[in-house]
């Protein structure tokens, strides 16, 4: 989960202990305080300045050094007072080349004519073409504090993205035409480095992995899931693939990874289910069958939320419940694990993977949360996205549940959807369900597209 580092500085020419014709101070300190303790409640970390910056100068020594400073994604102009807008708009926009978030915060009431001062400040932005969010609320309800933190959580989601790699091991699994990446867009939308390699490296890396690492991975599943390893070559060829991912990542650095899966690695060394899993709960986006948009989701997803994707496919759609079944083939983050627990399963198709492997079978916790999913719709990417919520089904249901899609055994999330599942579903872009735990992720989706210059189509 990426943490947001903001700037946060204050602006008004009418500072310095001046007060009004009523002889109350212009700026009020403790409306400052507040909006600032708002902030650090919210989880952002916050860099502040002192100085109450109102001339030129003042906006060069604060904002250009700021500029400068990688740590920091994203700039949080607070309104003292009224501003001439002049002084301030050079400085930011030499702030704003670096990409970085800028939101102009602008708490209410008439004591202090900070409403002015936060209205012109944005116009000027706006008239110089300075991409920015215009926030207006106080701090008594809490919601414009979260607004602002919302945006600079998904700038900082922007910043991390930056100077980052994917690595994909080999080629288009399943024939997916819907998955595929143009390595020049990402680089130029995202930062991020595409470096495609094939899997025989990955393979001989498992091959060599030494059977007591096998068994400290052993180990660790008798202890945390309800069942225990069979102790066979087919499963420990599944963790050693796990365990050479984790491998050349450490070797290599890269950031994510997308993995063919099948046809190739499940037809001749092991199904990639295990893995995947694996992965993902140790805080790794990634994708199966080479699925950039899936990758990209969980990129998104994962930089947003303390709990990892789960991503598998879109089952059953019930219009009238508005219901969703997500099941993935085998692949979901252990931790996401009802009370019931997380069990060990077999990869079970042989159609795809016939080399098989460990699968994990559970159900999805309780949580709210987003469907969400990056695509592309003629070269240009979008996001679909809708709130939702898991639940669970009557415990006398359940298995008569888990049996309508013919394979009882692999992971299941039931997913409440608000608003039109139909029209949600119309204009979903692949057989994928990209589920994400958190209240908050469907503003900070959002805001993350918003930023992006990336059409967000809300339910």
């Amino acid at each position: 989960m990426v943490k947001s580092k903001s700037a946060f500085i204050v602006y008004g020419v009418h500072k310095d202990g001046l007060k009004d014709p009523d002889g109350n101070l212009f700026i009020d300190e403790s409306i400052i305080n507040k909006a600032k303790e708002a902030l650090k409640n919210e989880g952002i970390s916050l860099v502040e300045e002192d100085l109450i910056v109102a001339t030129k100068k003042e906006a060069k020594d604060v904002l250009l050094p700021l500029a400068k400073d990688d740590s920091i994604d994203t700039l949080v102009l607070f309104t003292g007072t009224w501003v001439w807008a002049a002084h301030m708009i050079g400085a930011i926009r030499e702030f704003a080349k670096t990409g970085k978030g800028i939101v102009v915060w602008t708490h209410d009431g008439s004591q202090g004519w900070r409403p002015v001062g936060g209205l012109v400040l944005s116009a000027a932005l706006n008239e110089v073409g300075i991409k920015h969010k215009f926030v207006y609320g106080g701090t008594s309800d809490g919601e414009a504090a979260k607004r602002v933190a919302n945006y600079c959580k998904a700038s900082a989601l922007k910043k991390s993205m930056e100077l980052t790699t994917l690595r994909a091991f080999g080629g288009r699994g399943m024939g997916q035409t819907c998955g595929v990446a143009d390595p020049s867009q990402w680089m130029r939308t995202f930062g991020i480095d595409i470096d495609s390699r094939d899997t025989y490296e990955l393979v001989e890396i498992a091959k060599n992995i030494p059977q007591s690492k096998v068994d400290e991975v052993c180990d660790w599943i008798d202890s945390n899931f309800t069942t225990k390893v069979e102790r066979i070559e087919c499963n420990f060829r599944s963790i050693r693939l796990y365990l050479a991912l984790k491998e050349l990542k450490e070797r290599d650095g890269f950031d994510y990874y997308t993995i063919q899966s099948f046809p190739g690695m499940g037809d001749y060394y092991a199904a990639t289910c295990f893995a995947q899993s694996m992965m993902l709960n140790d805080g790794v986006p990634t994708a199966t069958l080479s699925d950039f948009n899936t990758c990209l989701t969980s990129i998104m997803i994962m930089g947003l939320s303390k709990d990892p994707i789960y991503y598998g496919d879109l089952q059953h759609v019930d219009k009238a419940k508005g219901e969703i079944k997500i099941i993935g083939d085998g692949a979901v983050p252990p931790c996401l694990a009802n009370e019931a627990g997380v069990s060990l399963a077999g990869h079970g198709i042989p159609t795809e993977g016939e080399a098989g492997g460990l699968s994990i079978d559970l159900v999805c916790k309780s949580g709210k949360g987003v469907l969400a999913r990056v695509s592309r719709v003629n070269g240009e990417f979008k996001i679909a996205l809708a709130r939702c919520e898991v639940v669970q089904p009557d415990p006398d249901e359940l298995e008569a549940r888990r049996h309508e899609c013919g394979i009882p055994f692999w992971p299941h999330a039931f997913v409440n959807v608000e608003g039109d599942v139909g029209a949600l579903v119309e204009n979903w872009n692949n057989e994928y369900g990209c589920l994400g735990y958190g209240e908050d992720l469907y503003e900070q989706i959002i805001e993350f597209g918003n930023i992006m210059g990336i059409e967000v189509i809300a339910f």
